[in-house]
């Protein structure tokens, strides 16, 4: 263990990038927490104002993504001022990343089904981050012998290739298929395969001209939303909360 530790996470610098990873998860989750204790009217919690003016916790992550980014480049990736700077712009990802809803539809539905899209998008960003950081590339890794290289190269073509597919799916809609097929490439391969959601970018181009095609892509959508619906509203109430009116 120490050997893998030492091999695949010291040597190749990526230490910065597990804490930001650790910061990041950590920050969305006591985020969270913060915020449905203050809709609950729990806890000494309260919402952020200045001037009448409500401020959302996008607010401070931008600034700490700012310093903590250009503090780890000025850092050069090592030692413990690195360190520092990559938790402090994890915990900045992490309150811009749980608003990114509100950056997208540039308006408040933190609470709302809209809301749902800052939980896949944090999710996505995970899971993108832990396959980097668990990822054998030989960036970084000194002495890499043929063998080793040619087992790293092979990894490293299955990553891009199974990225192309993961890319696939989310112009075609398929969110949790790309985000579970970023370390589970088959789920990748499937999502890029099936038809697309009918709202999705590559419905809107690819489908225009073929109507048959177009409605068996919404018959199947919706039969696998009347199918699995309430697991997934269940999965998201559970991890973002109960949207507004629900």
């Amino acid at each position: 263990m120490e050997h893998w530790w030492y091999r695949n996470i010291t040597e190749p610098g990526k230490l910065p990038l597990l804490l930001a990873l650790t910061a990041f998860v950590v920050t969305f989750l006591v985020v969270r927490g913060v915020t449905r204790l203050i809709r609950a009217g729990r806890g000494p919690f309260h919402d952020v104002s200045a001037g009448g003016q409500h401020v959302h916790h996008v607010v401070p992550g931008v600034v700490l993504m700012v310093v903590g980014g250009f503090g780890g480049v000025a850092a050069g990736g090592r030692g413990w001022v690195a360190s520092l700077t990559a938790v402090v712009f994890g915990v900045g990802a992490g309150l811009v990343l749980d608003e990114f809803a509100l950056i997208l539809y540039l308006h408040d539905v933190y609470w709302t089904d809209q809301g749902r899209k800052s939980v896949e998008a944090v999710v996505l960003t995970a899971a993108l981050v832990a396959m980097l950081l668990t990822g054998f590339v030989p960036l970084g890794v000194d002495g890499v012998g043929a063998d080793e290289r040619a087992g790293r190269g092979g990894a490293v073509a299955t990553v891009l290739g199974n990225l192309l597919f993961v890319l696939v799916a989310l112009v075609k809609g398929k969110f949790r298929l790309a985000v579970v097929g970023v370390l589970v490439p088959l789920a990748a391969f499937v999502g890029a395969l099936r038809l697309a959601r009918p709202d999705s970018p590559w419905a809107k181009r690819a489908y225009a001209r073929r109507p048959r095609t177009r409605k068996r892509a919404e018959r199947r959508a919706r039969a696998h939303d009347a199918r699995w619906g309430r697991v997934r509203r269940w999965v998201q109430q559970v991890v973002g909360g109960m949207p507004r009116g629900g």
